[in-house]
């Protein structure tokens, strides 16, 4: 008989949150998995409950190496209680590594659902919620960060992202040249804790906004790119596409067919565009 991997969501920010049934399964795992054993104890103190299984961490340093530790268990028929600092795991969080190499020797995986900052944020940005995408954090070097963007400049459905609270003034920044200062968003922060807040605006707004200093656990959720026609789109909208793509790497000519594409439009007008805005600076 194998075992059963059991995906678990833990609060994140209020301990009331925790499901039921998250404490009947850490009190009665074979192994307890857990991102930081120090906020796994903490977690416990605060549930009152006591587990009895094995303790061990896993987390981004050590996910290669305990994979095969954990399949072991699971095929000797351990039940293994995976749990990450807050949320689901694998939702930018350790886990998918072990649900797949789970997965592939034919081990049950299971789940207790529980809070997620992707879902509370989506529900509280008053945004589109109909149909959506997670990003996950976006990369720290500038470069990167705006040819992520870039990718996903005409994504019609509303967008999620994690962000760092010393990095989220850049990231709006980022997010205003590349979608537009007008494009709606929300930055959600230390949901479900004492100091909750969302901050809903422009993303120009937002970005002067959080100059001033932003603390906590961040998710921001933008709008998705209107439905745009050729008219709708004036010269200097497509000139600042192409810039917005030339600074994140592209050739030139690349960046043209690109905006065009995008628009619907002959790449001859994006040309003559960009080639008018030059003359007139």
């Amino acid at each position: 008989m194998t075992g059963t991997l059991v995906l678990a969501g833990t609060p994140i920010g209020d301990v009331a949150d925790a499901p039921p049934r998250l404490v009947a399964e850490l009190e009665g795992a074979d192994i307890v998995a857990a991102e930081d054993t120090r906020r796994l104890r903490g977690l416990t103190r605060a549930l009152g409950v006591h587990t009895t299984g094995r303790v061990v961490s896993y987390f981004e340093g050590n996910e290669s190496a305990r994979t095969p530790e954990l399949v072991e268990a699971l095929q000797g028929g351990a039940r293994v209680l995976l749990v990450t600092d807050a949320g689901m795991p694998s939702v930018s969080d350790p886990g998918y590594r072990l649900v797949a190499a789970a997965v592939k020797v034919d081990i049950k995986v299971t789940a207790v659902p529980g809070p997620s900052a992707v879902l509370t944020a989506l529900a509280l940005s008053g945004l589109p919620v109909d149909r959506f995408c997670f990003e996950g954090f976006l990369p720290r070097k500038a470069g990167e960060r705006l040819g992520r963007l870039k990718e996903v400049a005409a994504e019609r459905r509303t967008l999620v992202y994690f962000e760092a609270p010393h990095r989220l003034d850049d990231t709006l920044d980022a997010m205003a040249e590349v979608f537009g200062t007008d494009r709606r968003a929300a930055v959600c922060r230390e949901l479900t804790k004492t100091y909750e807040e969302v901050k809903r605006g422009p993303l120009g707004e937002l970005a002067a906004w959080a100059k001033e200093g932003v603390r906590g656990e961040i998710t921001v959720v933008v709008e998705g790119a209107p439905e745009t026609g050729p008219e709708e789109l004036d010269a200097a909208e497509l000139v600042r596409r192409v810039r917005v793509r030339e600074e994140a790497g592209e050739r030139r000519k690349e960046a043209i067919a690109a905006v065009a594409a995008e628009a619907g439009l002959p790449k001859r007008e994006v040309f003559d565009a960009v080639v008018a805005a030059k003359n007139a600076s």
